[in-house]
């Protein structure tokens, strides 16, 4: 699987519907992982570090809302977009999921077809490159779609990762990003790199972005990484 591919986080006790999730949602292109307590879930969070979590309220263990609550209130995961799931119906119900944070509230049943528009919409704001929208920053364009950069409407030759850091950050302009963060974005888990790796891409990344000209667009933070912008 390419690495770039978003990593949704399918918390849901019932196997039934926990496998079709995970199945519908790879083949729309998505790495899926498992989950189905909420002590599970928690665990994977830490692991994974899902771009998006589908997340079930009645678990057993630790409850869904239990489980948004938790993670709205940490840092490091209050960005992440959870899709709550419920058979409760009531106004009250929804209100209270969204309030505890939850970024879109689905009710059961459910069409699979919405629920795979609704993950698209999440990850259009805090992905928007994997769902194949057109990316800008100043003079340089991005258009995740054709794979295509431009900079000053000229084209630039980027290889695979070079186009994958960019996208990393042209999603978040102004974030610093550490090399290990870096990594995990547009390596991989599932694949050792050394964090030296990064800074030759970088130099490859910035040797691309001014090959016509231009003051360079990537920022080093001494011991933190590096920013676009």
């Amino acid at each position: 699987m390419s690495p770039d591919q978003p990593r949704v986080l399918v918390v849901e006790d019932e196997t039934a519907q926990r496998e079709i999730l995970a199945y519908n949602l790879e083949a729309e292109g998505f790495r899926v992982c498992r989950a189905e307590t909420g002590d599970e879930a928690l665990v994977l969070v830490d692991e994974e570090r899902p771009d998006i979590i589908v997340l079930d309220w009645m678990l057993p263990g630790v409850s869904g809302i239990e489980i948004c609550r938790r993670l709205k209130a940490r840092g490091d995961t209050r960005g992440v977009p959870i899709i709550m799931l419920s058979a409760r119906s009531e106004e009250l119900d929804r209100v209270r999921g969204l309030e505890t944070g939850a970024d879109d509230y689905v009710v059961k049943p459910y069409s699979v077809v919405e629920l795979m528009a609704r993950v698209r919409t999440q990850l259009r704001r805090t992905r928007p490159a994997t769902v194949g929208e057109r990316l800008e920053f100043d003079d340089i364009v991005l258009d995740a779609e054709t794979h295509k950069v431009t900079r000053g409407g000229k084209g630039l030759k980027l290889g695979p990762t070079e186009f994958r850091l960019l996208s990393t950050f042209m999603e978040k302009p102004g974030r610093v990003w550490s090399r290990e963060q870096l990594l995990d974005r547009v390596w991989g888990r599932d694949i050792y790199v050394d964090t030296r790796t990064v800074d030759v891409h970088i130099g490859r990344l910035r040797k691309a972005l001014c090959q016509h000209g231009g003051e360079d667009p990537l920022r080093t933070v001494r011991g933190a990484g590096y920013a676009l912008g």
